[in-house]
């Protein structure tokens, strides 16, 4: 085929989406929603970061212009049948919801029965019958395809129907009427390819300069593997941090879109999605889910690649349906993925005075975290985190450990370690004798562990020792000490002196189950 051709056929492609979008019904439930400039970001990267606010959505998600956009259309046509079904756990899930009540069909949402109860409960709320089925989402659509069979419901997809990428593709209408101005580039979240492929579409037959980039986590990036086999194809399994966007396999339609109009894609991991939720809460206030921080993750990745200054990026804010129970996690991995903190593992001598020397090397640097269990009378091996001014920082801390003589491995990148091991130092240590437990509080501020050490002196043995920063007032420590019998007396007038508050603990039950 002649380059003019391909010219012509994409063009032809472009503009029959540009009509769809034009002509696409989503005000009814949606709203135009704000362009907000990210200040705190936009300083700090040297760049006009620009978020555009799905997240702000009635159901706080895009999902519903598409949704409703498609049954609207079906409906004017007489082509309900006797209402709509879906599979999804997610975003998805609501829109159909809302978009039912509002065109007053009825309307089934199958969902595993793995599926939270805040989402449950959110779409019967919604008016929709919830139908709880099978443990995976293949299971819950397989059911679905069934229902939709023997009761004549019309299947609503959540991305692979040209009516859906219309809907979605008026973010890109939005987008260019609120923002006249130039735009570097464009980032939007890829999940099965409708958000992309109605933006894409829109904005490069209009503005064809501006850079169109998804973005996709390392574990589910099914459109960067199509793109680069120049074929749709099926991942063999994909990550479930992200869960908005977690798809073995890019839709058939927004693939045709993606294909000629997206510039390119960018994968971005755990650490760094949990950087860019942060991000978007130190900036607007908000939490979004994993996958609606996804865009800002490959904005910031893009930026830093790239070295651009003083262009304007633009990131859609796609979802905030965030489960509470997992923002521990978030927190724990935000400043891990904006390389604000390092992870290693050192064994220091065990002996009195060890923790004190180790901290003093480490100076004013502040420690994030510290465990460590006695295991021998030789050396221990301790589990340290390190507040990093800057991503330079982290090989520095680890030479300067290497020079001073001390055995240490970089932890920042194992995923056990972040995961698992961190959690698991210690147990129970039998070879420890006359060994009392403390609680203490300090005030949190640089060089305050140091100075906590100091003051508890090199006189006895520590052998427990766990401390996290959480970014709190107070520092909280919890302290195994080896105190003979007769000392005890003295011990506890030591500790009265040094002028932190403190609870003993060594009868504490949970201390005899894990710790003694």
């Amino acid at each position: 085929m002649r380059a003019d051709d391909e010219e012509r056929i994409l063009s032809q492609l472009l503009q029959d989406y540009l009509r769809r979008i034009l002509t696409a019904r989503v005000y009814d439930v949606a709203i135009d929603s704000p362009l907000t400039e990210a200040r705190l970001l936009s300083e700090r990267i040297g760049n006009r970061v620009l978020l555009k606010r799905e997240d702000t959505q009635p159901v706080f998600s895009f999902k519903l212009r598409g949704a409703y956009n498609m049954m609207y259309g079906l409906k004017q046509a007489g082509s309900l049948g006797a209402g709509v079904i879906t599979a999804s756990a997610g975003n998805h899930a609501q829109g159909v919801a809302l978009a039912a009540a509002r065109l007053g069909v009825p309307a089934v949402i199958v969902m595993p029965q793995t599926t939270p109860a805040i989402k449950v409960e959110a779409v019967r709320r919604r008016g929709a019958e919830a139908v709880l089925y099978g443990d995976t989402f293949d299971e819950a659509f397989a059911h679905m395809q069934v229902l939709a069979q023997q009761r004549s419901l019309v299947f609503i997809p959540p991305y692979d129907h040209p009516e859906v990428i219309a809907g979605q593709g008026t973010i890109g209408a939005e987008i260019l009427r609120a923002h006249p101005d130039p735009i570097h580039a464009i980032f939007v979240p890829v999940g099965g390819g409708g958000l992309i492929a109605g933006i894409a579409a829109y904005v490069k037959l209009l503005r064809p300069e501006i850079r169109i980039v998804g973005v996709e986590p390392d574990d589910a990036a099914c459109l960067a593997a199509a793109l680069s086999a120049d074929a749709r194809v099926v991942l063999d399994q994909v990550g479930l941090f992200a869960d908005g966007v977690a798809v073995r396999q890019i839709g058939e339609y927004p693939f045709a879109v993606a294909r000629e109009a997206v510039d390119e894609v960018i994968t971005v991991d755990t650490d760094e999605m949990s950087a860019a939720i942060k991000d978007m809460f130190d900036d607007t206030r908000s939490i979004n889910e994993p996958a609606g921080a996804l865009a800002l993750a490959g904005l910031k990745k893009y930026a830093r690649r790239s070295g651009c200054q003083g262009q304007t990026l633009l990131a859609i804010a796609s979802g905030a349906n965030m489960n509470f129970d997992r923002l521990r996690f978030v927190a724990e991995r935000a400043d891990l993925g904006e390389a604000r903190e390092a992870l290693f593992a050192v064994t220091i001598p065990e002996q009195p005075g060890s923790f004190l020397a180790f901290c003093e090397l480490l100076g004013r640097r502040a420690i994030t975290e510290f465990n460590y269990r006695y295991a021998d009378a030789r050396a221990a091996h301790i589990f340290v985190g390190v507040r990093l001014e800057r991503p330079a920082d982290r090989p520095a801390v680890l030479a300067q450990l290497e020079t001073a003589g001390y055995p240490v491995a970089d932890l920042t990148d194992n995923e056990m370690a972040k995961l698992h091991v961190r959690h698991m130092v210690g147990g129970h240590a039998p070879g420890v004798h006359d060994e009392r437990l403390y609680r203490f509080e300090f005030p949190e501020r640089p060089g305050a562990l140091l100075k906590f050490l100091t003051h508890l002196g090199a006189r006895w043995n520590i052998s427990l020792f766990h401390y996290r920063n959480h970014g709190a007032d107070y520092g909280r420590v919890l302290v195994g000490a080896q105190v003979p019998a007769e000392q005890r007396t003295e011990f506890d007038a030591y500790l009265g002196q040094l002028g932190y508050p403190f609870w003993p603990e060594s009868d504490n039950p949970v201390a005899s189950l894990f710790l003694s």
